[in-house]
């Protein structure tokens, strides 16, 4: 049995990775060290912002301001105004799934709330998202987050299967002995999912079908 699916956000549920690269190709040009969208891709997609920040930092051989997000959040806001939507295939793939589930991402509890509820899924979250920026010491690529969503919601890891679409998420949840299923159509190449523990997919209307294979043993998952 399938005790949790516990599904990432940013890529997996909501599309925002594309948009979050462009703000991170203008910052980091403006911080004079300029990056490609592969390199912000293969650095930056499902770390936390303190993560990030410190990454940055030894990028630029300089600390930055706490509050150094804030000159491009205009712009970041904007473009999730204009185009945020749900990723292709997530509300049909969500009407079909019966099974306990939650969200544990590295975003801020602030992010998941705003995301979700643009996209009009925060209400089937609610009260069941976690935070890797402020639950856990350690966000992804740690296990920290995924068992401590899975405790907090009585499901043993083993039982679990962790939905996500970025590296740091794939070994974070191999991290916690947790099988996962690893969607494809996101910006990280495939593969840089690939490995132990993992089914890829490329379509998000596969998701149910998946997941019903997990749970009768025939979908080649173990941790």
């Amino acid at each position: 049995m399938i005790e949790l699916v516990i599904f990432d956000c940013d890529g997996t549920l909501i599309d925002s990775e594309p948009l979050g690269i462009e703000v991170d190709l203008v910052a980091m040009a403006d911080l004079g060290h300029p990056m490609t969208e592969q390199e912000i891709i293969d650095t930056f997609v499902g770390t936390s912002h303190e993560a990030k920040t410190a990454v940055i930092e030894q990028m630029i051989g300089r600390p930055l301001p706490t509050d150094w997000w804030e000159r491009y959040r205009p712009l970041h806001n904007k473009l999730m105004e204009e185009r945020l939507a749900p990723v292709d295939g997530v509300p049909e793939a969500l009407a079909a799934i019966d099974l306990p589930d939650c969200v544990a991402s590295n975003s801020s509890h602030r992010w998941l709330r705003r995301g979700l509820e643009r996209t009009g899924l925060h209400q089937r979250f609610a009260g069941r998202i976690f935070s890797g920026a402020e639950d856990v010491a350690r966000g992804k690529p740690a296990p920290d987050l995924f068992l401590h969503a899975a405790r907090t919601l009585g499901a043993d890891p083993a039982a679990c299967v962790v939905v996500e679409d970025s590296a740091h998420g794939v070994a974070a949840a191999r991290a916690a002995g947790i099988p996962v299923l690893a969607y494809t159509r996101g910006v990280t190449p495939a593969e840089r999912l690939a490995g132990p523990g993992t089914v890829l997919f490329d379509d998000m209307r596969r998701l149910p079908a998946l997941l019903a294979a997990h749970a009768s043993g025939a979908a080649g998952l173990t941790s």
